[in-house]
């Protein structure tokens, strides 16, 4: 149930987006993994483990550092992000103990993740999203 939540939730807010125009500016995509990478950390918080956070600190600097020099570079790399962040949800558990994650969480966030970066690929290659930002010459 959990991995239909998380495609059914990717799908209706890519959609959202993409219907409302967010998905326009290059940011909206970047900024969604970086709250994505954060969550691990909050449930470390969640469940009051320093350990958990420290180790979680690693993963959410990898990807949030994906984040930015995707946004800065070329949206590829947010979409090798979030797919790799869903991967990375497959594998959380047998890495890291972190007490605040919920028993259902990896397979949610790991299916969102995953779908999340196809449309984020299929926006990329239909022209509907820049990968590349535009440069604006200076004045």
């Amino acid at each position: 149930m959990a991995y239909l939540v998380g495609v059914v939730l990717a799908v209706a807010i890519g959609a959202f987006a993409t219907i409302v125009g967010l998905d326009r500016d290059r940011a909206f995509y970047p900024t969604v993994m970086i709250v994505i990478a954060l969550l691990y950390g909050l449930f470390a918080v969640m469940g009051g483990s320093m350990q958990a956070l420290m180790s979680e600190s690693v993963g959410i600097a990898v990807f949030v550092s994906a984040a930015v020099i995707g946004f800065k570079r070329n949206l590829w790399i947010v979409v090798l992000a979030l797919i790799g962040h869903g991967i990375f949800d497959f594998v959380h558990a047998g890495l890291i103990t972190n007490p605040g994650v919920p028993i259902w969480w990896p397979e949610f966030c790991s299916a969102y993740d995953i779908v999340a970066g196809v449309y984020l690929a299929l926006l990329l290659r239909n022209g509907r999203v820049s990968p590349s930002p535009v440069l604006v010459p200076a004045l």
